[in-house]
């Protein structure tokens, strides 16, 4: 088993249990010194990508899975890392109780544009599904999204 952490849409747990149905939850918590952001606008079906970059004042809401080796081929084919659109890093997780060193995917693409406001309703579901902080939720259902038909 290996750690990963998902900010995403993977952040909600019945969508990991479909798509990693042995890798259970290991914890939540933070990535600190990384924000969330989009990119790739052209790269995506509905508009920008999520994915996280370094900033020394930024924090990301983490759940944390403890994720077998069929699971994570599974999620990568999922995330597109096997194609090449996310690619894997290693990165620090802060729970409640421990330091954690863990893996998650990083769009391979420049940041900017903007994400659907379906696709950010979607991450902020799935935030609130992770029991993440209202605060944490209500700041990304206030992000910019794209307007109907752009």
């Amino acid at each position: 088993m290996t750690l990963y952490a998902a900010y995403g849409t993977n952040l909600d747990p019945e969508r990991m249990v479909q798509r990693c149905p042995h890798s259970p939850l290991h914890a939540t918590g933070w990535l600190t010194g990384w924000r969330l952001t989009f990119g790739g606008e052209d790269l995506g079906w509905d508009g920008a990508l999520a994915t996280i970059v370094q900033d020394p004042f930024g924090q990301v809401f983490v759940a944390v899975y403890d994720v077998t080796k069929e699971d994570e081929s599974a999620l990568d084919s999922w995330e597109s890392a096997d194609s090449g659109l996310y690619r894997k890093t290693k990165v620090r997780v802060s729970t409640m109780t421990e330091e954690l060193v863990v893996w998650t995917y990083v769009l391979d693409a420049f940041e900017g544009g903007l994400p659907s406001a379906s696709y950010v309703g979607v991450l902020a579901e799935a935030a609130e599904a992770a029991s993440a902080p209202a605060d944490y939720v209500a700041a990304l259902r206030s992000r910019p999204c794209r307007s109907l038909g752009n």
